[in-house]
């Protein structure tokens, strides 16, 4: 694993850290390919339950490191933006989109800044807790570019059309109380990583195959058809209803201590 991001597991909960805090946890080239290998080795792990993502030191992270920009030897063409293996995210997605796609619950904890590509990963996230004195921006058109980590699928699923076009036309700061207000926050809190880490712990104790089925369900059912939506809601609990830690989850309510089996693959 590259030194630019950690990931710590301990009891079913993986930890993973944007870790450049002198370049308040700027996105390197290197670090763009360690959050999408960081994502996918935590997929393979079937032992882990919930994850958080957060920013060594103060800030969660400012952005694309712009020194990118003045090396001669980085040619960013058709080819470096096409997309590689089994997901469709090109290389620099895939340090938020991998977020998306794993089977477990992802809380991101904002603290200080998330500019650019910073808040493209944590918009990655399924849910985001600041500080309310946290500074957010969809920063690219500064550098001449469009956000292209992926944050439009989330910004269609969490505000109004026309704010995201004027956030990323702006490249305008917010704070995070802003952020609540626009429906990209989660929730405030004075210590976000705490309040994560304890959201995880409750994750933790629901039975993995409910809390993965259920972040497919809403990932794949908040748009499209009444049919498709009701279809998806019965495929889905007949398989939880299939294994054991439906279960398990029963024995547990009623007092049994059991722990739960290994999550199905979601």
């Amino acid at each position: 694993m590259s030194e630019s991001v950690n990931v710590s597991i301990n009891g079913h909960l993986a930890v993973v850290t944007l870790n450049r805090p002198d370049k308040a946890n700027a996105v390197s080239l290197e670090m763009f390919d360690a959050l999408g290998d960081a994502g996918e080795g935590l997929a393979r792990d079937a032992s882990i339950r919930a994850i958080v993502l957060q920013g060594a030191g103060a800030n969660f992270c400012a952005g694309i490191d712009v020194s990118i920009f003045g090396q001669d030897e980085v040619v960013i063409d058709a080819k470096s933006l096409a997309p590689g293996g089994q997901s469709p995210a090109n290389r620099f997605q895939r340090a938020a989109y991998v977020w998306r796609e794993l089977p477990v619950p992802v809380i991101c904890a904002i603290t200080g800044v998330a500019y650019g590509a910073g808040l493209q990963i944590a918009l990655g996230a399924d849910l985001r807790y600041a500080t309310a004195d946290a500074r957010l921006s969809i920063m690219e058109i500064k550098w001449g570019l469009i956000p292209d980590m992926g944050g439009t699928l989330a910004l269609r699923e969490l505000m109004h059309r026309d704010q995201a076009m004027k956030l990323a036309m702006t490249a305008a700061e917010f704070s995070g109380t802003e952020a609540l207000e626009l429906g990209l926050a989660t929730g405030l809190d004075s210590d976000p990583l705490t309040t994560a880490r304890s959201l995880a712990e409750i994750f933790k104790q629901r039975s993995p195959d409910a809390v993965a089925a259920s972040k497919k369900l809403y990932r794949k059912s908040w748009s499209g058809s009444p049919g498709a939506a009701l279809a998806r809601e019965t495929l889905y609990q007949a398989r939880i209803l299939s294994g054991a830690n439906q279960r398990i989850a029963v024995r547990r309510q009623l007092g049994e201590s059991v722990d739960f089996q290994k999550a199905a693959r979601w």
